[in-house]
């Protein structure tokens, strides 16, 4: 049995060293997926991290049975898992109007900061456009993706400590795989989380964007919280 052999049959079965190490060597070939897609409007860091989400997944499915060789096998993985990114990058999809409403916001704040100088407050946004706080802070939700584990709340929590992970570093790839995790939650949990981790928003104003009561809201945050828990732990 070949190095490599044994390497992906490790990495399979859940030996985390063989994955990291199969990562490391197979760098060129991760390499030589990212670069044909650099310039797409993605940041290059972005692209390997998901280039390595695709290689793991391609380690994962890999049978030395199917007659061919593994970077024959990898390399559509690897390029499959950025389009599928770059085709479906919100973790909200976000409707016409929605959009049309952030075009919107985008021109009042652009013209609020000629005007003032400064970056304009939630209040005077809402006073220009007609829109109400809690509106705005949904669209801004809707049309900017999540950024950071490290992102606080109003009441100065980050969902990296309430998960309880040491590090981004621990979760090979931060942001994509805390977006997919998100994603996988019910709707009304997964607003709550945006809302409140990446928004930053209390949990009143939570409840008051999404039609509830701010105990319901804190209910379901502590079961959003416990899937995200268990997808992320898996």
């Amino acid at each position: 049995m070949s190095r490599l052999h044994t390497l992906l049959e490790r990495a399979r079965e859940g030996d985390e060293m063989a994955c990291r190490t199969a990562l490391e060597e197979n760098e060129g070939l991760i390499w030589s997926v990212v670069r044909r897609y650099i310039g797409c409007g993605v940041e290059t860091d972005d692209l390997y991290q998901l280039a390595c989400i695709g290689f793991i997944k391609a380690v994962k499915c890999f049978d030395f049975t199917y007659g061919t060789q593994f970077s024959t096998y990898a390399v559509p993985k690897i390029a499959g898992e950025i389009r599928r990114y770059l085709r479906d990058d919100q973790v909200i999809k976000v409707g016409r109007t929605t959009r049309e409403k952030g075009q919107t916001l985008w021109r009042v704040r652009e013209r609020l900061r000629g005007t003032l100088g400064r970056e304009a407050r939630l209040s005077e946004l809402a006073e220009v456009s007609g829109m109400t706080v809690e509106e705005i802070a949904l669209i801004e939700l809707a049309t900017a993706a999540p950024e950071s584990l490290q992102q606080e709340t109003a009441d100065g929590l980050t969902l990296e400590s309430t998960l309880g992970t040491e590090g981004p570093e621990e979760l090979l790839v931060e942001k994509l795989a805390l977006r997919e995790a998100v994603e996988s939650l019910p709707e009304r949990e997964k607003w709550i989380i945006l809302l409140r981790f990446f928004k930053g928003l209390t949990q009143n104003q939570t409840a008051r964007i999404i039609g509830v009561s701010q105990v319901q809201v804190s209910r379901l945050e502590r079961r959003s919280l416990e899937r995200l828990r268990s997808i992320l732990g898996e």
